[in-house]
């Protein structure tokens, strides 16, 4: 599966702080710290020794450590939005559907302890108006995309956003491993699938 951009950009933090663009390279060291250590062993200050900069510097730009989470999560959102909206983007509604279910997997895989900082942890500020407009603006995209193939509000969008999320909680916790194998091209022939056996029935393909 293709992997997302964004956050997923390793060894840029130290070229963007000396290309002046330090909020953007402390966001790029924090998620590859979050990835590291996860959550649990997450600091202020093991993301400035990976940024290369001081520990003010991070908390000038972003306050305290929730600040910094909040930050990360919010950016998180817009780069899973980017790689669901770009996900078959010339295909029929009904196969883009499937590709940006496969996007959301694929994000997950790639980013799991990102993953489980937008949707298991009480870390990041939630009331915060640029998380709360990014996460929004991303399940704005599901309810297009979702509408676009001729589905029927709420449960149709559930039917779909449940089954990616839990196929990507499957997938990341090595669940869905030990029963399609750990192929990359077979997992994604497996989960393409199991997909379309959900949208035929949320969504009128036609």
């Amino acid at each position: 599966m293709p992997c997302p951009q964004g956050l997923l950009d390793r060894g840029m933090a130290k070229t963007s702080y000396h290309h002046g663009n330090l909020g953007a390279a402390l966001l790029l060291a924090a998620g590859e710290e979050l990835e590291a250590v996860g959550v649990e062993g997450f600091s202020l200050r093991k993301v400035a020794a990976r940024a290369g900069v001081s520990h003010t510097a991070v908390q000038h730009h972003f306050g305290d450590m929730q600040g910094l989470l909040t930050a990360l999560a919010a950016q998180a959102y817009r780069d899973m939005e980017a790689a669901m909206l770009g996900a078959g983007s010339t295909l029929p509604p009904a196969d883009r559907l499937v590709e940006m279910a496969l996007a959301y997997v694929a994000f997950a895989e790639s980013r799991p302890a990102l993953f489980r900082l937008l949707f298991g942890s009480k870390r990041p500020d939630y009331d915060n108006a640029d998380l709360h407009a990014a996460s929004t603006a991303t399940y704005a995209t599901v309810q297009r995309l979702v509408g676009a193939a001729g589905g029927q509000g709420a449960v149709d969008e559930a039917a779909i956003w449940g089954t990616a999320h839990g196929l990507a909680e499957l997938s990341i916790t090595g669940k869905l491993g030990h029963v399609v194998g750990m192929d990359a091209a077979v997992k994604t022939q497996a989960l393409r699938h199991i997909l379309r056996r959900v949208v035929p029935q949320s969504v009128d393909k036609t």
